[in-house]
């Protein structure tokens, strides 16, 4: 069975970013979706289609077909007061580097990080981590099956 839409791929992948290793998905903890949902990548899954269990692969994604280049929009002064719960802000939250989950008016669902603290609000990067960057992907099919009923209802693998 090869991979395509409403397939079920289980992998193992090591992502490298200027030869630096970013992250090893193992055997034990595959990576495991369904291929056509919009969960990955368009050009990771653009790379893995045909492939079939046991198929080794090797391909780059360019940044502009990644997650794009960084941009000075992705930055934002935020008002303080809106980190505060019940009129206080948790201690050490608002510390540079820290990753803090937030969530727009929409309901959208993002990572930023802390870049300054001013005395009334916090410059954040919402940038992805790897914006900018160069994708590197080695790694091997471990398995790819028909995506149940179910699955393709919810549009991601159970």
């Amino acid at each position: 069975m090869v991979i395509s839409n409403e397939k079920v791929v289980s992998l193992t992948y090591q992502l490298k970013v200027d030869g630096k290793e970013v992250e090893t998905v193992k055997e034990d903890k595959p990576l495991v979706f369904l291929y056509g949902a919009g969960q990955m990548l368009p050009k990771f899954e653009e790379n893995l289609e045909g492939l079939k269990a046991g198929d080794e692969f090797k391909f780059d994604i360019a940044c502009d077909d990644a997650y794009g280049k960084a941009t000075d929009e992705a930055v934002l002064d935020l008002p303080k007061d809106i980190f505060e719960v019940e009129g206080k802000i948790e201690e050490g939250l608002l510390q540079e580097g820290n990753v803090i989950p937030m969530q727009n008016n929409e309901g959208q669902k993002f990572n930023g990080v802390v870049m300054e603290v001013k005395d009334d609000a916090v410059k954040m990067d919402f940038n992805h981590p790897l914006a900018g960057d160069d994708l590197s992907f080695t790694g091997k099919v471990l398995e790819v099956r028909d995506a149940t009923k179910e699955e393709t209802e919810h549009g991601h693998a159970h």
